[in-house]
């Protein structure tokens, strides 16, 4: 059973931390706060498996070396928290595994959690007067870009659950975890071709639209490329509408029942949208969409079957990520939008290679090195950053809803 955390930092808390409302508080998965570790000696990498595998009732003996400290930043609003309230929840008690198996080459390793509220700025000052060595942060910039400003761009910045291709700037040393807009959207549109749907129906909030215009124009711009035509563009309210009757009025009079309907809608609003074109007799439409179906349950959705879209990472049944969250769901950790969480998870093991890799606890030293980062094996795949802005040159996975689950098609890219 998963306990869901949305919309307030108040739903519940994690054994190690306790997540406070109001952008000036902040959670500590430790009572020791004292001055920032001192540099590391260099070692080879992290053993993922003694982490995931550690067991809290049979802990080896306590790491005694200075603290790794890990900064998260986090978007409790509508917009964001339905990602960063488990994620933050999730985060800390890794580091709770992570300490149980020794600790990272004999540190422990410690996280924070600062609301990022109305002053993003102001939780990113307190979580480096706390001394942190790096931040999580949320997925759009409009938080993102005064943490980079409050650490004078020097700091390691991981914002694991987004795709926003200006957010990733390796410059100002700020990292996506995964794949873009353009990725997954140029993704669609390939395997959209690949199986003979050559006409399209394209949901935007407008072109250049962070997220809900770029998502479509990505796909639009691909697909046409490849030879599909367009038959209908619509517009719509990203994460409001529910009421598409005028749209299925129009796609009525053009559509022949063999296109594709694409959008970065959430999965409640393309469920919605398909009940009310079947009720226009359109029965044989393909939907796809883009990471926003998996984030927002397409597989748990009453007329989700055989929805395709772009998940970050496949939780299958049995596998480390679902044995990982069963072990955190039983421990009380509250947890939604699995898909998603690995990402956070590689979002602190990111920062911790870094730290390996420069044996230093400088946070430009260490962003200098998560820049230098290849061939990373992490919870939701392999991750580089060498030669890349700051976008890691992922696989993208097209999965399918099929009998209530997530079911991988294949990968492109």
């Amino acid at each position: 059973m998963i306990a869901t955390a949305c919309g307030s930092g108040s739903d519940g808390d994690s054994d190690s931390t306790a997540t406070d409302t109001g952008s000036s508080d902040t959670a500590d998965t430790s009572a020791d706060a004292d001055e920032p570790a001192e540099p590391a000696a260099p070692a080879a990498g992290i053993d993922l498996d003694a982490i995931m595998g550690a067991d809290l009732d049979n802990c080896a003996a306590a790491p005694s070396g200075d603290a790794i400290k890990v900064g998260m930043v986090m978007d409790f609003s509508e917009a964001a928290g339905f990602v960063d309230i488990p994620g933050s929840k999730l985060v800390p008690y890794v580091a709770e595994l992570a300490n149980c198996a020794g600790g990272i080459n004999g540190q422990p390793v410690e996280v924070r959690v600062a609301e990022a509220g109305t002053d993003a700025a102001l939780a990113t000052q307190e979580l480096i007067d706390w001394g942190a060595h790096f931040f999580v942060g949320p997925p759009f910039a409009d938080a993102t870009l005064p943490m980079q400003q409050t650490g004078d761009g020097q700091y390691a910045i991981f914002a694991a659950a987004s795709t926003e291709p200006t957010l990733a700037d390796a410059d100002s040393n700020t990292f996506l975890v995964t794949f873009d807009d353009f990725g997954q959207s140029e993704a669609s549109a390939e395997y959209a071709l690949s199986q003979g749907l050559t006409r399209a129906i394209v949901f935007t909030e407008g072109e250049g639209v962070p997220y809900s215009g770029v998502n479509p124009d990505a796909f639009v711009a691909a697909f046409t490329a490849g030879g599909g035509e367009i038959v209908s563009t619509q517009t719509y309210a990203w994460f409001v509408d529910t009421d598409f009757s005028s749209q299925v009025n129009d796609i009525a009079t053009v559509a022949d029942g063999t296109e594709v309907v694409f959008s970065a809608a959430a999965a409640f609003q393309v469920t919605a949208l398909r009940a009310q074109l079947e009720g226009q007799g359109l029965d044989g439409l393909t939907y796809m969409g883009t990471d926003a179906m998996d984030a927002t349950g397409v597989q748990f959705e009453t007329g989700g079957e055989g929805m395709i879209h772009t998940p970050h990472t496949i939780i299958a049944a049995g596998g480390a990520n679902d044995m990982l969250f069963q072990q955190a769901i039983a421990a009380g950790v509250e947890l939604d939008s699995l898909g998603f969480m690995p990402l956070y998870v590689d979002s602190m093991l990111l920062g911790i290679q870094g730290i390996l890799d420069c044996g230093c606890t400088e946070p430009s030293g260490i962003a200098e090195a998560v820049k230098n980062i290849s061939g990373f094996e992490g919870t939701s795949g392999t991750i580089t950053y060498a030669g890349t802005n700051g976008i890691p040159d992922k696989a993208v996975p097209i999965a399918q809803v099929q009998g209530g689950e997530n079911v991988l098609l294949t990968e492109i890219g």
